[in-house]
């Protein structure tokens, strides 16, 4: 918990300690921020008066770190995949995705293990790419612009996290000044909506982009949801065509000093996912830190023996 009473310093220092994954990825685009800064400042005091170095110079590398829309600049530039989505140009782009970031990030984080965002900013971010390059490629609208533009940004993967914490926890409420509450599904749908709305506006690669991060970030829940069921839950049709000598030391549950039945094996089968679901429901009303140790320890032994 955060001490109000603290200095400001001190208070940044307890909000990174608290969201160290989200806090990493803040850090790395502020750092390449402020290197495109000191980069822009360099070439405004090496060039002659009104020459506009520092826009130049800036120019000559989002060129290289910046995601092309051609196909053959892309391929001769892959990196740019990655780099392009820890790039923010001006302050204010950098202020509102890092703000949108942490907070979605922190929301994220009370449900699901800290290693996740890290995936989903990545998986966000290329997917953002990749639907920012098939729109400018399929489209007839784009094809006098289309050798010449680049996008930049963390909208893409802030995007995802965004939605991939709604589709999580949609009916998790926030306050937003001069609105009051508000469900994190209704957020969402709004900022979908108008990023298709804005389109037509003169950065439509880039609302492109947040498009294919939103679109992500709802399927990374649901394949994560997939896979917890599949872990945690009774998959028999898993059981059904395991290898039978698996099949019979699954079944050696000692109790009073002999083995279980399949009838009792079975009952303490659904005994135990009854009390997993029940976890389940839990975390996804009140997050992880409502649990106590026991339903902590019932829920780790459940998903290492899996």
């Amino acid at each position: 918990m955060i001490n109000y009473n603290q200095s400001s310093g001190d208070r940044i220092k307890s909000m990174l300690r608290m969201q160290p994954a989200v806090s990493q990825l803040i850090i790395v685009n502020v750092a390449v921020w402020f290197a495109l800064q000191l980069l822009q400042l360099a070439g405004l005091l090496s060039s002659p008066s009104g020459s506009r170095g520092d826009q130049v110079w800036l120019n000559i590398v989002l060129q290289w770190i910046g995601v092309p829309a051609a196909i053959p600049n892309l391929i001769h530039k892959p990196w740019t995949l990655i780099t392009y989505m820890f790039v923010q140009e001006g302050f204010w782009h950098l202020f509102f995705n890092m703000i949108w970031l942490y907070w979605f990030g922190r929301i994220f984080m009370e449900f699901m293990p800290g290693r996740k965002i890290y995936s989903l900013y990545f998986i966000g971010g290329i997917s953002g790419a990749l639907t920012f390059i098939l729109a400018y490629n399929i489209f007839p609208v784009f094809e006098d612009t289309i050798a010449l533009s680049t996008t930049i940004g963390a909208s893409a993967s802030v995007m995802a996290i965004t939605i991939a914490t709604a589709v999580l926890v949609p009916d998790y409420s926030v306050n937003l000044i001069f609105i009051g509450p508000i469900k994190l599904k209704h957020i969402a749908i709004f900022y979908v909506i108008l990023d298709v709305l804005m389109i037509r506006s003169g950065n439509a690669g880039g609302h492109f982009a947040h498009i294919g991060g939103a679109i992500s970030g709802a399927l990374f829940i649901l394949f994560i949801r997939k896979d917890v069921a599949q872990r945690l839950g009774l998959n028999r049709l898993k059981l059904l065509f395991a290898d039978p000598f698996r099949r019979k030391q699954l079944h050696k549950v000692h109790s009073k000093g002999r083995p279980l039945n399949d009838d009792e094996y079975n009952r303490q089968k659904v005994q135990k996912q009854q009390k997993i679901d029940h976890i389940l429901d839990k975390i996804s009303r009140s997050g992880y830190s409502s649990l106590s140790a026991e339903e902590k320890e019932i829920l780790f032994n459940s998903s290492k023996n899996q």
